[in-house]
């Protein structure tokens, strides 16, 4: 994660490399210089008993490499399947773009494209959802 630049809010929570970092009291700016290097915003987590859809499941894989409860290797392979699953479902020209941001992201293991792209999809899968059929 060359050049990432973290925007945070006062008192807002990063997990970097399996460390929380709180904020203090004013917003902060803060550039990652180290590659690899595995974080995730607590804001953005999704709670284990909260992954209870498809795209939620796929990001909370994703998320267990960054928090550093998974190993890179041991998650990419079920990742690109869980990745190829959604893509059946999802046909639409926006969300496989997002899912091919997230295959490519996964085969280079960088994990926090892998979220971003995916955590995209959270809305249109919650309108799917949300519909009734007749």
């Amino acid at each position: 994660m060359s050049g990432l630049v973290l925007k945070l809010g006062p008192h807002e929570r990063v997990l970097v490399n399996g460390v929380v970092i709180e904020n203090g009291d004013k917003r902060s700016r803060l550039s990652v210089l180290t590659p690899n290097a595995n974080i995730l915003r607590l804001r953005d987590a999704i709670p284990p008993d909260a992954a209870n859809t498809p795209v939620r499941r796929v990001c909370y894989m994703a998320q267990l490499v960054l928090s550093g409860d998974a190993a890179t290797e041991e998650m990419r392979m079920p990742l690109l399947r869980a990745i190829e699953q959604l893509s059946q479902v999802l046909t639409d020209p926006d969300s496989r773009m997002q899912l091919t941001i997230a295959s490519k992201a996964a085969l280079d293991g960088q994990f926090y494209p892998v979220l971003r792209a995916l955590r995209s999809l959270l809305p249109r899968e919650e309108r799917l959802l949300a519909q009734r059929p007749i």
